[in-house]
């Protein structure tokens, strides 16, 4: 008989996984597209549609790592902590996801000078609205207990 010896570590990562999957299954596709413009409608980029595609899904795919964060943070929630001081322990981190959408966003738009205060303002309401989205559906998830 053969015995699988595994790790904490690699437990825990494996538990991880599978909660983000199943995390993910509640990301509605639409509500980040509509995130996407009501956040974002306002900036344009030079270069087509092609370049516009691209700069969306580069949102789309830090809406998701925000989105993640909260609900990985939803644990302190779910027993009693209030969403405002959950957000404080992982301020390092929501804040290196905001300051990477800014720098895509400031890439993106040749860094113009008179939008980039506008540009991080924007950015760290968007990566504040997933990541709020995320702790609310990771709560959800808990008190339902499918986690």
């Amino acid at each position: 008989m053969h015995e699988v010896i595994t790790t904490l570590s690699a437990k825990r990562r494996e538990r991880q996984i599978r909660y983000e999957r199943n995390l993910l299954r509640e990301l509605p596709i639409e509500a980040l597209k509509k995130s996407f413009q009501s956040h974002f409608d306002s900036f344009r980029i030079n270069g087509g549609a092609r370049m516009e595609q691209s700069v969306e899904e580069g949102c789309y795919d830090v809406a998701i790592e925000a989105y993640l964060l909260g609900g990985h943070y939803s644990r302190f929630g779910y027993y009693g902590e209030p969403l405002e001081q959950a957000k404080k322990r992982c301020e390092t981190e929501l804040k290196h996801i905001t300051d990477t959408l800014y720098n895509f966003w400031l890439y993106w738009t040749f860094g113009k000078d008179t939008m980039q205060e506008s540009i991080y303002y924007t950015c760290e309401q968007f990566t504040d609205y997933w990541w709020t989205y995320g702790f609310k559906k990771g709560e959800q998830r808990r008190k339902l207990r499918l986690h």
